[in-house]
């Protein structure tokens, strides 16, 4: 009698990433669709403000569920603190950029980010930069001057907020990484809800007026809560489960998914320019992947030799 095999996944790895990377996707679109909702009535630094009590909330409450409360320690504050500047100055970048410029044009340029790490990592991580990553970060230029055009007009402040923004993504990145030599993602996640919230707080309240989202307003600032803390999630799930170069072309898929939201929803027009330069962008920092993962395969050879 045949039996069939019971050692076999449903699931294997790469398709449990795929999974998870549906999710981020989901999430990273909901947040841009809440976050356009809510800017006629309350401004970006207010959004991070409830945004960051809510998140405050939930990752409390999910500490205490799991169990992983007990992880959040106080000894990288000053880490804690970096990463979270750089995370608030680029949401908050990023908030404004979703509300001045089509959507499409955003997420290209915030494929930018693992380039801007690339840049950095060598002044934060002290990590070598090489001939190759240099390459890498031309041809994303290249991708960056098509999404913004320089040559038909001077780039908007939309434009320019969504370039900046993904710097302060990708600060946020490496402290990132810094912090989870030695961090719980429990951890993290407190401090940069509690950190985010009290900045948000002294930046909203800077003029004396901090405008209370009305019943209309809260269901979605309630959305980009969950959906920044999910989308964290699923990205962090989505790497543990398969290698970033099999994980990052998923993410790709957001560019023409944020394309057809901003036409179905805003009728914002298809534009070739934006989509051929996200594609140059993202090919770019997929390459700085396959180099990295070359560059492990060779090191961890090296040292079995």
């Amino acid at each position: 009698m045949i039996r069939a095999r019971t050692d076999i996944p449903l699931f294997g790895p790469t398709a449990q990433a795929a999974f998870w990377m549906l999710g981020a996707i989901v999430s990273f679109t909901s947040m841009a669709v809440a976050g356009r909702a809510v800017s006629h009535e309350l401004d970006t630094f207010e959004i991070m403000l409830f945004r960051s009590i809510v998140g405050i909330c939930v990752v409390v409450v999910g500490a205490r569920l799991l169990g992983t409360s007990h992880t959040i320690t106080h000894r990288t504050l000053g880490l804690h603190t970096i990463r979270n500047i750089g995370h608030f100055a680029g949401q908050n970048l990023w908030f404004f950029a979703i509300t001045m410029v089509p959507l499409m044009q955003v997420f290209a340029l915030e494929f930018t980010s693992p380039l801007w790490v690339v840049l950095l990592a060598p002044l934060i991580l002290g990590e070598r930069i090489t001939w190759d990553r240099i390459g890498v970060v031309c041809l994303g230029l290249i991708g960056v001057t098509l999404v913004a055009r320089p040559w038909e007009a001077a780039p908007s402040w939309g434009l320019v907020a969504a370039g900046l923004a993904a710097i302060g993504f990708a600060v946020s990145a490496l402290f990132t990484r810094r912090l989870t030599r030695t961090e719980s993602v429990t951890c993290i996640l407190f401090w940069m809800t509690l950190m985010q919230a009290v900045f948000g707080l002294i930046c909203a309240g800077f003029d004396g007026d901090i405008a209370l989202p009305s019943a209309t307003v809260a269901p979605w600032l309630v959305l980009i809560a969950m959906a920044g803390l999910l989308a964290h999630l699923c990205m962090t799930q989505a790497l543990s489960r398969a290698p970033a170069s099999v994980v990052m072309p998923f993410d790709f898929v957001r560019l023409p998914v944020i394309a057809f939201v901003g036409i179905w929803l805003y009728a914002e027009p298809f534009d070739l320019w934006a989509l051929s330069g996200g594609v140059i962008i993202f090919a770019a920092g997929y390459m700085n992947v396959l180099t990295a993962a070359r560059g492990e395969k060779r090191l961890s050879q090296s040292r079995v030799g």
